[in-house]
């Protein structure tokens, strides 16, 4: 009865020492933070690129001989060389496009011109389709101005956000020169990776869950942000010869219709048509016509080569993921955003199906992939 005061007192100590060790933890859990969170968009997309881009990484190295480090050189060299013009293009084109937007948006500016005279002279849809342009021109102009007033603060904080591509080019730059590091040591990239989640969720359940997170990357990369990004770059280039009006916005359209998997013909047959409209029948909007349709149904070529790898993520999952990171983080997170939701829902599904074993396996729920 004596040694209760004594026990009182050694396990008020080594509760307190518990709480004095956890809140120094966290106040060095929160300065890392801060100092690493100007760099947390670079990193995550580095490593999203990384993890993608591996498997080519070691088919290349294999083919050199085991020189791993030259494949992922090269791989950033040829990546480097093949973005750098159209993104510098696209770049410009919605710099363009934000300046007059924000001017607009400012002075309550909104025009629809008028339609050439040959559109009413097309077989078939000429004569509807000139005279809703026409009336477009005279009375929607109207129409804008009353809902200016009301839609300026959130046209301003959209065309901000698209404002901010050019700083998302940079981004996406920086982040293939770090994916290329992180393929060099891919290795023990992957140990550090098991290390850590057999740490968390034990020997047994870490490498599945490490393997689940590495299979929805590559899922969600390539088969569907990897597939809207290539159909951006193959629109968006065109548009920008061809000169038409916002090609930069209009390619960041295509980006978001294509991750949400929705036909970017919404987008390609108005522009098809104006571009008709503005220079009539030639070689060159002929040659533009077929490239758009070429463009727009490339996805029915890349998906069956590249999505549905292991892992196939809902479309709602993607899409919000796509909506919420550009938000939070800009352009880059339309990239970013996708895959990370995309992981925590499976690794969620995962937790919630999985055996009542707790070293059971990672049960995630596979779909099969729409083509």
């Amino acid at each position: 009865m004596e040694e209760k005061p004594f026990l009182t007192f050694n396990s008020s100590r080594a509760l307190l020492d518990v709480l004095i060790r956890a809140g120094l933890i966290t106040v060095l859990v929160l300065f890392c933070y801060d100092i690493f969170h100007p760099f947390l968009n670079v990193m995550l997309w580095s490593l999203i690129l990384a993890v993608t881009l591996y498997p080519l990484n070691q088919m290349l190295g294999a083919k050199l001989g085991g020189r791993y480090g030259w494949a992922s050189v090269i791989l950033v060299i040829l990546g480097l060389v093949i973005l750098m013009l159209p993104l510098s293009l696209l770049g410009a084109s919605v710099a363009d496009s934000v300046q007059t937007g924000i001017h607009a948006v400012e002075n309550g500016q909104f025009e629809i011109p008028p339609p050439p005279a040959n559109v009413e002279s097309w077989p078939l849809i000429g004569a509807p389709l000139y005279g809703v342009w026409l009336h477009a021109s005279q009375d929607l102009s109207w129409a804008f101005h009353q809902v200016a007033p009301h839609l300026k603060d959130w046209s301003k904080v959209a065309l901000h956000q698209v404002a901010g591509v050019g700083t998302g080019i940079v981004v996406f730059i920086l982040a293939l020169i770090f994916a290329g590091l992180i393929m060099k040591n891919g290795e023990a990239g992957h140990r550090t990776a098991v290390a850590i989640t057999s740490r968390v969720s034990g020997p047994v359940r870490g490498p599945q869950i490490a393997e689940l997170c590495t299979a929805t990357i590559r899922a969600v990369a390539q088969g569907v942000v990897g597939i809207a990004f290539i159909q951006m770059l193959l629109i968006g280039v065109a548009l920008v010869i061809m000169g038409i009006p916002a090609a930069g916005v209009l390619a960041l359209m295509v980006l978001l219709l294509g991750i949400m998997q929705l036909p970017v013909l919404l987008i390609t047959l108005p522009v098809v048509i104006y571009a008709f409209a503005q220079g009539g029948v030639s070689a060159s909007t002929v040659i533009f016509a077929v490239w758009m349709i070429i463009a727009g149904l490339s996805d029915n070529v890349l998906k069956p080569m590249l999505l549905g790898r292991g892992v196939a993520v809902p479309m709602p999952v993607v899409l919000i993921g796509a909506l919420g990171g550009m938000i939070t983080s800009g352009i880059i997170g339309l990239f970013t955003g996708p895959v990370i939701l995309a992981i925590g829902y499976e690794l969620f599904i995962g937790w919630v199906y999985h055996s009542a074993d707790p070293d059971g396996p990672v049960m995630p729920v596979v779909e099969e992939p729409s083509s």
